[in-house]
């Protein structure tokens, strides 16, 4: 049973009130847009914006200049040739590089094989959040621990590039 009702169509732009006679509580009238008064297809669009006090413009202009600074193919390739080139262990880096990407696809596996388990990802959710709430009181929430939590990182960076 389809209820006759009527509905006010108001909207911000159009200031005037129309009155529509619609069949189902689900169905809503648009008002059309206005017609466009200049040719160009942006004046006028920029026009209607600039001149809306709502919504403030953000003005974004592309510009090519010599300034950018632009990436050579060539001078990258000859960067890395160069650095390849002062190696020494060759083997090794290979070796660790390898063992990256099959320790990425083995944590994918695992990730996804946790994923499949009814209640585990909602438990892993929960350490997680858990966790850095934790995180956040014991290192972040007090200026005294924010300082000890910069000392610990600069150690470890002197630790892991051998300056210690």
């Amino acid at each position: 049973m389809a209820a006759t009702a009527y509905a006010a169509v108001l909207t911000p732009r159009v200031p005037s009130t129309t009155t529509v006679k619609v069949k189902s509580s689900h169905c809503f009238a648009l008002p059309c847009l206005p017609p466009r008064s200049s040719t160009s297809p942006f004046s006028s669009s920029i026009k209607q914006v600039s001149e809306s006090r709502r919504f403030p413009l953000l003005q974004v202009r592309a510009s090519s200049s010599e300034e950018t600074s632009t990436v050579d193919a060539d001078e990258l390739f000859s960067d890395l040739k160069e650095k390849w080139d002062a190696v020494e262990n060759k083997s090794t880096v290979l070796l660790y590089g390898g063992g990256a990407i099959v320790a990425v696809w083995l944590s994918s596996i695992i990730v996804g094989a946790i994923n499949s388990v009814p209640l585990l990802p909602k438990l892993m959710e929960l350490i997680g959040l858990g966790y850095t709430g934790w995180f956040v009181y014991r290192y972040l929430l007090f200026k005294s621990s924010r300082k000890e939590l910069a000392t610990d990182i600069e150690a470890l960076k002197k630790k892991i590039a051998g300056t210690e």
